[in-house]
């Protein structure tokens, strides 16, 4: 017979929705049609004066437990903007496509819905390889780039030359995805260069349950995808400033790739290292990652000023 426990994870999920609402944001969902639903975090008022800031978020928990600790600091100077990616969140599409490519055009098709012209972009893991797509296919609509920890470099011959700590795709869902206690541990381990204490696994159980139940196949499927065929060759290369953050002993990609990417789109690049952080930066470093967002994003050039924004059709709460 299992112990249930107060829904830590639940009441978390509250706390950062009040928060996101304090901080200027509401829920607003849109249907973009042929099956696809995105849920976004929009400003209750878009100012015109300011430029916009995209924010997308990895895999994990949805959007608002990775960038709760962002939006405060840079609400003053942008519209902020946090989607929930297909199958994160109340995000979601009939279509078969699992993408990288497919989730950028899902997101662009979001801006455009709520009129959005011109954004700079920050992507976190999974959401840098969206981001970085976004660049790819929109060179006159993304301005600056920010990629934290995110492998775009990486190749499907990478895992098999060992340079991962994971030595197969299967391995690899087993944890990004956990559904035991021990492999949310696990996740843990991997993610943070210094392992906080460890999780009781009562609040475990309610973790998967909140965050790892729903969607997993799609998920798994979206893992698969990004693995598969692939190769540096078929990159594209962008050409916004990027600012590609990393921690120095990140485990799920390698500091490797941060120096091939770089390598890869070249002079308008640059790489901060941070010390002792894992791939869990925002969580494990959020003073550095904004100091050096703030550096790239706020102290630097604007971008030209932004284009009007018009609302659509979005069921908004």
């Amino acid at each position: 017979m299992s112990s249930r426990c107060f829904s830590f994870t639940a009441t978390r999920d509250s706390c950062f929705r009040y928060s996101f609402s304090r901080a200027g944001l509401r829920s607003c969902t849109t249907d973009l049609g042929d099956g696809t639903i995105m849920h976004c975090w929009v400003p209750k008022t878009h100012d015109h004066s300011k430029l916009t800031l995209l924010l997308i978020h990895g895999f994990g928990a949805n959007a608002m437990w990775q960038f709760n600790d962002l939006i405060p600091k840079f609400r003053n100077k942008f519209n902020i903007y946090v989607p929930d990616l297909l199958f994160f969140g109340d995000s979601f599409t009939s279509r078969p496509d699992r993408s990288e490519t497919f989730q950028a055009q899902c997101v662009m098709g979001l801006m455009d819905a709520h009129g959005v012209e011109k954004m700079d972009v920050m992507g976190l893991s999974y959401g840098g390889f969206v981001a970085y797509h976004m660049a790819a296919q929109h060179k006159e609509r993304v301005g600056r780039v920010v990629l934290g920890c995110s492998g775009v470099s990486f190749e499907e011959k990478d895992m098999d030359e060992g340079l991962f700590r994971v030595k197969s795709v299967d391995e690899a869902v087993s944890i990004l995805l956990p559904q035991t206690p021990e492999k949310v541990r696990e996740l843990v381990r991997m993610t943070f260069y210094k392992h906080p204490p460890n999780m009781p696994s009562c609040f475990a159980r309610d973790f998967i349950e909140a965050m790892c139940t729903e969607h997993r196949q799609e998920r798994k499927e979206l893992i698969q995808d990004l693995h598969k065929d692939r190769k540096l060759s078929n990159l594209p290369k962008i050409t916004q400033p990027v600012l590609l953050i990393w921690g120095d002993h990140d485990q799920v990609f390698p500091l490797e790739l941060a120096h091939r990417l770089k390598r890869h789109i070249g002079e308008n690049a640059q790489l901060v290292i941070v010390k002792n952080a894992g791939h869990a930066l925002n969580a494990e470093k959020p003073k550095e990652l904004y100091k050096h967002m703030k550096s790239f994003l706020i102290d630097s050039l604007p971008p030209p000023k932004q284009a009007d924004q018009t609302c659509n059709g979005q069921k908004c709460d």
